[in-house]
């Protein structure tokens, strides 16, 4: 496992990627060491404690870690030696077992693995649609939210490029996916500066940290209750991921790309439901719950969407800006 470590992308059977190495050193994750054990009960404490802080603004607080590739997939892995029984997001379950605040996706999605359309895309780090769609009817259930009755009718289309983990090997492989179109009755009604910076420089794909929308549903049936969500790619800022279908499910949605909580923010809104979405991968970090999204808007930050010496267009739109880092 060490060895491999020092390596980003794991080749496994039938064109199967799968991150092992990058900042957050995925495969050590799956190693017993008393470091993990005690950044885990850290996590239990702080899910614990973040639960207790919205019950006090009379909010509902649901957590998701999304399972690594691995997790899920390890039987499509190859000579690769770890134990998946040691994934933290298994491991998180097992502690948080009666906690109504902990959402347990990694037994759902690996019950439905070897369905007829993987939940992963094979040449990238993410969940696809499909994995993307599962994990949203887990989380709809434990927020007591139906989905739409005509969610699963949408229009479809597809996409096929080098995906994040195909970009790393040298072959560079294509794969082409199917997405469902997801902002039909949600519209957004703000964009924050940096989001508004970044689609201006046509920059979009490069934004993480700090991105701010907010969408609107009047759809007459719709759950008439306000949601807001700190998460990441795999929830994403444009309407293609979890963020987008929850705006098409909740009267109004709000997304602010953060691991760490800004309980102003939070205090603010006074959401029905305040949802913390997180990869698997970044457990190794755990937050303080200090952001301050709206300081975040300014200074560095906002200059960085507009750099002096501008890069070249990116190839990928705005629907395809993830990344395996993010």
């Amino acid at each position: 496992m060490r060895r491999k470590h020092r390596e980003i992308v794991h080749v496994g059977r039938e064109g199967w990627l799968f991150l092992i190495g990058g900042t957050n050193g995925v495969l050590e994750q799956y190693r017993a060491t008393l470091s993990r054990w005690w950044r885990l009960r850290g996590w239990v404490k702080l899910i614990e404690a973040r639960a207790a802080r919205a019950r006090a603004l009379g909010i509902r607080y649901v957590h998701v870690v999304v399972p690594e590739k691995l997790s899920v997939y390890d039987d499509r892995t190859q000579d690769l030696r770890f134990d998946p029984r040691q994934a933290p997001t298994r491991l998180l379950a097992r502690r948080l077992i009666n906690n109504p605040h902990y959402v347990d996706l990694l037994a759902p999605m690996r019950a439905a693995r070897d369905g007829a359309v993987p939940l992963y895309y094979r040449t990238d780090t993410h969940w696809n649609y499909e994995g993307c769609r599962l994990a949203y009817g887990v989380l709809m259930r434990a927020c007591g939210a139906v989905p739409p009755a005509d969610l699963d009718a949408r229009e479809r289309y597809e996409t096929t490029r080098v995906r994040d983990l195909g970009e790393k090997i040298l072959e560079q492989p294509i794969e082409t996916a199917s997405h469902a179109v997801l902002d039909r009755d949600a519209h957004r009604t703000y964009a924050s500066p940096l989001v508004a910076a970044y689609e201006a420089a046509g920059r979009a794909p490069d934004l993480h940290v700090g991105a701010h929308v907010c969408f609107r549903n009047d759809r007459p049936d719709v759950d008439p209750r306000t949601l807001v969500l700190f998460g990441d790619s795999y929830a994403h800022f444009a309407p293609i991921m979890l963020t987008g279908i929850l705006a098409e499910s909740f009267r109004e949605v709000h997304f602010v790309w953060s691991s760490s909580i800004d309980w102003g923010y939070v205090a603010r809104v006074r959401p029905d439901l305040l949802v913390f979405e997180m990869a698997e991968r970044f457990v190794t970090r755990l937050p303080d719950d200090t952001f301050d999204i709206a300081t975040y808007q300014k200074g560095e930050h906002l200059a960085a969407a507009t750099p002096a010496v501008a890069p070249p267009p990116a190839a990928a739109s705005a629907s395809e800006g993830l990344s395996a880092e993010a």
